[in-house]
């Protein structure tokens, strides 16, 4: 089901190991032209744009691009009991792992009647995405608009797009959730059409643009993340979910194979890998999978991911060699199942969020670990970090010189600008003391 890659006997450095990862083909820059053309539209002809788009792309045009208050106020009455009980325990748990994520203001003399304070600025507006596709996310409008209000963000607007089962209509769910966490500004549209509008703004429709703009999408909202970056910030191009596994004959291979399912149903490209130094074990997981992906709801689905290059068995030689593997690749999810996985957990340096032992399972993170599930794909996880009250939030420098603590380097600022030959920036200090 699952090809195997054999790295026993390969020197495992960074380089040896980055040429033999395996990643899924996609390639962002294939969807650029489409969604900038999506994007020149929105800005060029606004709501008509969108609802052209939705019908095309979506589930039809809406009603109302701009979903009513009434509606979002009926879809959290609407609620299932059990499924409002858990998201408002994920809103919960959630916003207390993210509480943290604010560092308080820190002011540091520098010398007498010299100061610098820094703080940490939220954006004044944020713009979440929640996607539709597959399946349907009221886990991810927890997990984005969270941190948005922890971090302080004062205005956000949440946009997903429309759905034909629901006449167009946001997802009932998607707008229940929203509910429960007070955000009453909501857009029924999607795709790259969807982040230009946050991004510029729709005047009709009273759109006004947003500073950042966070969560995850198809390849086409992905492409238009990285095209409007600039004109506002954004968390992180996400793609497809992974899940990487370093295991040894300890771990339990039906646990193993379990997970690895977990996240192949999300999407036939999504990526699965085992990592191990047992063969043994390796062949005992494969047959796990065999049992277990035929009886869960998207066999199919499930079955071409696990089957696709981006998944796969990798070999190695031993658990140094499989945390060296799991380094170069950066996955979005990492589990930990070994004897000793505090013992590999040391030597990892990357990966979106790290799930440590047999009862912490990815799934768990998906929803009620208290951990935030948007996390960077395709080997972002090297240099960017999971989604956090720090997206939304902008390190400032607050400086303050008394005369005096302004008079002690004057000197020396004048000596500095003129070898910059730039001698107006010392004269601006002299003329304070002329």
């Amino acid at each position: 089901m699952m090809n195997t890659i054999d790295l026993r006997g390969v020197q495992p450095t960074r380089a040896a190991f980055e040429r033999l990862v395996p990643r899924p083909v996609v390639d962002v820059r294939v969807a650029m032209t489409v969604a900038d053309e999506l994007i020149h539209e929105v800005r060029t002809r606004g709501a008509v744009a969108l609802a052209e788009q939705a019908e095309k792309f979506d589930g039809g045009a809406p009603a109302s691009i701009r979903v009513p208050a009434a509606d979002i106020a009926a879809a959290v009455d609407a609620l299932a009991p059990d499924v409002r009980a858990a998201l408002e325990e994920a809103i919960v748990r959630v916003r207390q792992a993210t509480a943290v994520q604010v560092p308080p203001a820190a002011e540091t003399a520098i010398g007498p009647g010299a100061t610098i304070v820094q703080r940490w600025q939220p954006v004044e507006r944020a713009g979440l995405y929640v996607p539709g596709g597959k399946a349907v996310y009221p886990s991810s409008v927890v997990m984005n608009a969270v941190p948005a209000q922890v971090a302080g963000v004062s205005s956000i607007a949440l946009a997903s797009p429309p759905q034909r089962e629901f006449g167009g209509a946001v997802h009932p769910t998607i707008l229940g959730a929203a509910g429960l966490l007070g955000i009453d500004e909501v857009y029924a549209m999607g795709g790259a059409g969807a982040i230009g509008a946050l991004a510029y703004g729709v005047e009709d429709i009273g759109l006004d643009p947003v500073q950042v703009i966070t969560g995850p999408g198809n390849i086409y909202v992905a492409a238009a993340k990285r095209l409007v970056r600039g004109q506002t910030g954004i968390d992180s191009e996400a793609g497809t979910t992974e899940i990487l596994v370093i295991a040894d004959d300890a771990a339990d291979a039906r646990y193993v194979a379990a997970d690895l399912i977990s996240q192949a149903e999300h999407d036939e490209a999504a990526a699965s890998l085992l990592v191990t130094d047992s063969p043994a074990f390796a062949d005992r997981v494969t047959a796990e999978l065999e049992a277990l992906a035929g009886a869960t709801k998207h066999a199919e689905r499930v079955r071409t991911a696990l089957g696709g290059q981006q998944s796969a068995i990798v070999l190695v030689d031993d658990l140094a060699a499989a945390a060296a593997f799991s380094n170069a690749y950066g996955p979005e999810h990492l589990e930990l199942q070994t004897a000793d996985p505090d013992a590999v957990l040391a030597l990892i340096q990357n990966a979106g969020a790290i799930f440590v032992g047999p009862t912490a399972p990815v799934s768990l993170g998906d929803y009620l670990a208290g951990s935030n599930h948007v996390l960077p794909t395709g080997g972002q996880a090297r240099f960017s970090p999971g989604l956090g009250a720090y997206s939304f939030l902008r390190p400032q420098q607050v400086i303050r010189y008394d005369r005096e603590a302004l008079r002690t380097v004057a000197d020396r600022i004048v000596a500095l600008s003129s070898a910059e030959d730039l001698p107006a920036h010392g004269e601006a200090v002299t003329i304070r003391f002329a």
